[in-house]
C-alpha cells in the first residue's frame, strides 16, 4: 500500500508545528495544506480548524506534526509527538527533516485494536521498493509487523505542489491518452481540497492572532509595517479595491468573465470606428460616393441584361421569353435607381447616425451594416427570387411530365409516386407541354444562373460580416489570456518529475500542471451564439441550386418551412 503526502513548497522551511490538512477518503492520501508554529495552545488550534471547517466545507483536521530542528529546540520532536493524545486520529504523521537535506523523514502512527497509537516507519527506498519485518525506533520500541507477520513494508511518497497554482487553477478533464483511474480520481480532490480552503489562507503571520501558519499567502501578503499602515490610513481606497477586487474574482471565477471581456472589446472597436469615421468628414465622402456607385452597379447590370436579351455566348435563346424577362427586370431597375435618387438628400443624415451606433459595439455597427447590404441590394435578390421561382416550376414540371410518360403520379397523401394510367388526351397534352418546357429551360436556367451568382455575391459578404460578429461574440477572449499568460489557471492534467532521491528517505516528487491546450480553450470555453447560418451540407446547398429551392442565410435548421 502505497502513502501519498502531497505537501505544498512554501512549507518546506516552515517552523516546527503541526500540519494542518484532510485525509482523502478511500484513496490513502493526504493533502497538507498548511503549518500551524510553535507556540500554540491546543484548545485554540482546535477551535480555529472547527472555525475554518465551517467555513470552507472541508474535513479539516491535524494530520500530525512537522519538525524543522534549530537551536535550543532538540526535544521539539518528542514533544510534537505526544500532541497525538491530544489531536485523536486514526493516523498521525510525524514528517521532519533535517538541515542541508532536501528530503523528508516520515513515522506514521497508526491505532491498533485497543485504541493506542504504534509506529511504523515508511518509507520508500530509491530502487523504489520496501524492506521486509518491523522497525525499531528507541529503546524498548514495540515493533510493529505486517498483517502476514514480516510482510513488505507501506511506502511513502511525497508529492509537492506549488499551493498558489493548484488554488487557482481548474482543473479540466484529459480529451486524449489513457490516464492512472486511481490518480486520476486523487486529482480532483487535491485540486478541490485546495481550492476550496480559501478561508483558511486569510490568516497572514503579521495577524496579531493566536494561530501562526504557513502557507502560501503567508510569505509578505504584507511586507513589513509600512505598508500595513499605509493599508489603515487609506480604508476607503482599500474597501473600494477590495469591492472591485471581489468582482473580479466573481467574474473569473465563472464563464462570465468571457463575456464580460468580449463586451469590453467590442464597445472599444466600435469607439474607435466611430472617431475614425467622424475625423475628417469621412461619413460626408461616403455619403458623395454612394449614388455613383449605385448608378454604376445599374448601369453594369443593365449591360448585363442587354448582353442577355442577344445571343449571350453564342447560345440560342427563346427570343419572345428573353424580350420578356429582359424588359422586366430592366424595369425594376429602374424603379430601383429612382428610389435611391429619391433618398439621395437623406443619405449622409442617414450614414451620422448608423455611424453613431457603433458606440453601442462594433457587432452592432456589423449588424447595421448587414441590413444596409440588405436594402442596397434588394433588387439583386428580387431578380433572384423571380429566376428561381421560373426555374424551380420549369424543373418540376419537367419532372412531372416525365413521370406522365412512364405511367407514373405522385401521390400527395402517401408522399410517394404510384402507376397510374392516363389516357390518349392526357399523354398529347402532357407531350406538348414537355417539348414547351424543354425548349424554355435553356432561357430561364441562363437568368437564374447569372441572378442566382450575383446573390451569392452578396450572401457571402452578409456571412462574412456574421461571421465577424459571431467571432466577437463568442471567443474567449479572457480564457485565452489565461492561457498564453497564466497557463497553470487552465488546468488539463499534471505531470510529475522526481524531486529528490535521497538515501533513506522516501521518494519525493513535483508535481507540474499541464496547461490546457489552445484547441480546447476555444472548445471549451466559447460563448454559445445562435447562429443565424443554416448547416447544411454542401451536397443538400447544391442540390438546393439545382432545384431552383430558395436560399436563406437567415433562416435557422431548426425553423419549418411550410
Amino acid at each position: 500500500m502505497v502513502l501519498k503526502i502531497f505537501f505544498p513548497q512554501c512549507c518546506n522551511k516552515a517552523d516546527s508545528g503541526l500540519l494542518v490538512g484532510r485525509w482523502i477518503p478511500g484513496q490513502n492520501s493526504a493533502v497538507v495544506l498548511a503549518v500551524i508554529h510553535y507556540p500554540f495552545i491546543p484548545g485554540q488550534v482546535k477551535q480555529y480548524i472547527h472555525q475554518m471547517r465551517g467555513q470552507s466545507g472541508v474535513d479539516l483536521t491535524v494530520l500530525g506534526s512537522w519538525s524543522m530542528p534549530k537551536e535550543g529546540q532538540e526535544g521539539m520532536e518528542s514533544f510534537l509527538r505526544d500532541l497525538s493524545t491530544i489531536f485523536p486520529q486514526g493516523q498521525w504523521l510525524q514528517l521532519s527533516r533535517e538541515m542541508g537535506k532536501i528530503g523528508f523523514r516520515c513515522h506514521v502512527l497508526t491505532r491498533d485494536q485497543n485504541g493506542k497509537l504504534v509506529q511504523q516507519e515508511k518509507e520508500l527506498k530509491e530502487d523504489g521498493g520496501g524492506e521486509k519485518g518491523g522497525t525499531k525506533r528507541g529503546g524498548g520500541e514495540k515493533e510493529v509487523e505486517g498483517e502476514e507477520g514480516g510482510g513488505e513494508k507501506d511506502k511513502v511518497i511525497f508529492i509537492h505542489y506549488e499551493q498558489r497554482k493548484v488554488m487557482l487553477s481548474q482543473l479540466h478533464p484529459i480529451d486524449n491518452g489513457v490516464p492512472d483511474p486511481q490518480t486520476e480520481s486523487q486529482l480532483p480532490q487535491v485540486f478541490g481540497t485546495v481550492c476550496q480552503s480559501e478561508p483558511l489562507f486569510f490568516l497572514d503571520k503579521y495577524d496579531d492572532g493566536p494561530v501562526k501558519m504557513t502557507h502560501w499567502q503567508s510569505e509578505g501578503r504584507e511586507g513589513s509595517i509600512i505598508v500595513e499602515l499605509m493599508k489603515q490610513a487609506s480604508t476607503p481606497v482599500c474597501l473600494l479595491t477590495t469591492w472591485m477586487l471581489t468582482l473580479w474574482t466573481s467574474l473569473c471565477s465563472s464563464r462570465k468573465a468571457n463575456i464580460f471581456v468580449s463586451f469590453f472589446v467590442d464597445v472599444s472597436l466600435g469607439l474607435l470606428l466611430v472617431s475614425w469615421m467622424y475625423r475628417e468628414n469621412r461619413i460626408g465622402k461616403l455619403a458623395n460616393t454612394l449614388v455613383p456607385a449605385a448608378d454604376h452597379v445599374a448601369k453594369e447590370l443593365e449591360e448585363l441584361l442587354q448582353w442577355l436579351m442577344g445571343a449571350p455566348a453564342g447560345l440560342k435563346m427563346n427570343r419572345a421569353l428573353d424580350q420578356v424577362l429582359g424588359r422586366f427586370f430592366l424595369y425594376h431597375i429602374h424603379l430601383w435607381i429612382s428610389y435611391i435618387h429619391l433618398m439621395s438628400p437623406f443619405i449622409e443624415m442617414i450614414l451620422w447616425y448608423v455611424g453613431l451606433s457603433a458606440c453601442l459595439g462594433l457587432t452592432f455597427a456589423l449588424s447595421l451594416l448587414s441590413d444596409i447590404t440588405a436594402l442596397l441590394t434588394f433588387h439583386i435578390y428580387c431578380f433572384y427570387v423571380y429566376g428561381a421561382r421560373l426555374y424551380c416550376m420549369t424543373v418540376y414540371g419537367l419532372s412531372s411530365l416525365w413521370r406522365l410518360f412512364r405511367g407514373k403520379k405522385w401521390n400527395v397523401l402517401r408522399q410517394r409516386v404510384d402507376s397510374c394510367s392516363y389516357d390518349l388526351d392526357q399523354l398529347f397534352i402532357g407531350t406538348l407541354l414537355f417539348t414547351i418546357l424543354l425548349f424554355l429551360l435553356p432561357t430561364t436556367a441562363l437568368y437564374y444562373l447569372v441572378f442566382t451568382l450575383l446573390r451569392l455575391v452578396v450572401v457571402m459578404f452578409q456571412g462574412v460580416l456574421h461571421l465577424s460578429v459571431d467571432f466577437i461574440n463568442s471567443f474567449p477572449l479572457f480564457a485565452m489570456g489565461l492561457r498564453l499568460f497564466r497557463s497553470y489557471r487552465l488546468a488539463e492534467g499534471v505531470k510529475f518529475r522526481v524531486l529528490c532521491e535521497e538515501p533513506g528517505t522516501p521518494l519525493h516528487l513535483m508535481m507540474d500542471i499541464n496547461p490546457l491546450k489552445v484547441s480546447s480553450v476555444v472548445q471549451t470555453y466559447r460563448t454559445p451564439t445562435y447562429s443565424c447560418y443554416p448547416k447544411d451540407s454542401w451536397l443538400a446547398l447544391c442540390k438546393k441550386l439545382f432545384l431552383g429551392e430558395l436560399i436563406y442565410p437567415w433562416r435557422h435548421k431548426t425553423t419549418k418551412i411550410d
